[in-house]
């Protein structure tokens, strides 16, 4: 046995196992859909179930007769000289690869909830606190204390100025008698006028 037919036998061996794998699954939906089904496709799932287990079984029986053929004396021999050395490639730090979770966690807890918290005090002091009107200037009180008067003063007046034509008007209702009682004043017209409008 050469190194070729060790290589040969290692790529029939990672074939047979992923056809293998393939087979096992396409197995388990077939037997997920045999649950869900009934009548003739039940049967025809039953027969297509059959076939694979017997294609496992073929698998799985090609597997072992190549695992018995790379456990022999003269493969053991070659696998050991062509097994790649343990330190090969350049040397693994554990900060290779990158994991952001830790850092997006250790930011979450330092800087966002301290900005949180200080937000939420300032939004419940603003909340709890006591709001106090200034107290007014002198003069300022002055000047409302003679706005109010003068407001009163023009009420006052507003109020006798409508008194008074409430009375002119009902005086002028009593002196002027109904519509139509009286007779009609002639209409008189100057001298000069007369003729032109006859």
């Amino acid at each position: 046995m050469t190194k070729q037919d060790v290589a040969i036998l290692r790529a029939q061996r990672a074939e047979l196992s992923d056809q293998l794998e393939s087979a096992t699954r396409r197995r388990r939906s077939l037997a997920d859909q045999i649950n869900h089904s009934n009548g003739v496709s039940r049967s025809g799932l039953e027969s297509q179930l059959n076939v694979l287990n017997q294609r496992i079984v073929h698998l799985e029986s090609e597997i072992d007769r190549t695992g018995q053929q790379l456990a022999s004396p003269q493969a053991q021999q070659y696998s050991a000289e062509t097994r790649p050395p343990q330190n090969f490639g350049p040397p693994q730090f554990p900060f290779s690869r990158f994991d952001p979770t830790p850092v997006a966690i250790c930011f979450v807890l330092f800087v966002m909830s301290p900005i949180a918290l200080s937000i939420s005090r300032l939004f419940w002091k603003r909340g709890s606190r006591k709001w106090t009107v200034p107290p007014a200037a002198p003069d300022q009180t002055d000047r409302l204390e003679r706005i109010e008067q003068a407001v009163d003063a023009i009420a006052i007046e507003v109020e006798r100025v409508s008194e008074g034509q409430r009375f002119v008007t009902r005086l002028l209702s009593e002196r002027t008698p109904a519509i139509g009682a009286a007779p009609a004043e002639p209409v008189r017209v100057p001298v000069g006028e007369a003729s032109r409008v006859g």
